[in-house]
């Protein structure tokens, strides 16, 4: 009867453990293969709203958008040692797109984007740092630590 008792707790305790889990995350939802052309639309889209781009220059962003978009697509479907090569380009792309943008923008809509682009620089380091990538700032762990005399 004792060993029924201990063997009743024991599983009991070990379910408790299981269902235990934090069932609060989310689950990864695969990422939509978009064509550059859809990204180009999705990126448009969210400077319209956040910009309150003009007609002419929501045709203008598009075009850069779409160009930057089909770029980086050729970039991804090089060879891994090839992309590693071109790092330099891309950056060098990435730039000229920053440029032609900044060309069709007023003054304050530069201020927005601008303001945009920090907060997501923030936002995206705050992501990295919680997939536990970024640990400079953390101190060691010291498996045994010295003994105080």
């Amino acid at each position: 009867m004792k060993k029924l008792i201990l063997t009743m707790a024991i599983a009991v305790m070990g379910f408790t453990a299981v269902f235990a889990q934090d069932s609060t995350r989310r689950a990864k939802r695969p990422m939509a293969k978009l064509t550059a052309e859809q990204r180009a639309e999705k990126a448009t889209g969210v400077m319209e709203k956040k910009l309150n781009l003009t007609a002419d220059q929501k045709q203008k962003v598009y075009a850069i958008e779409l160009a930057r978009a089909q770029k980086m697509d050729a970039f991804r479907n090089e060879d891994r040692d090839a992309m590693k090569g071109k790092m330099k380009d891309r950056k060098a792309d990435l730039e000229k797109s920053k440029a032609d943008l900044d060309k069709v923008l007023t003054d304050e809509q530069k201020t927005k984007l601008d303001a945009f682009r920090a907060e997501a620089k923030e936002k995206g380091g705050k992501m990295r740092k919680g997939m536990g990538r970024d640990r400079k700032d953390k101190a060691p762990v010291v498996s045994s630590p010295p003994a105080q005399g």
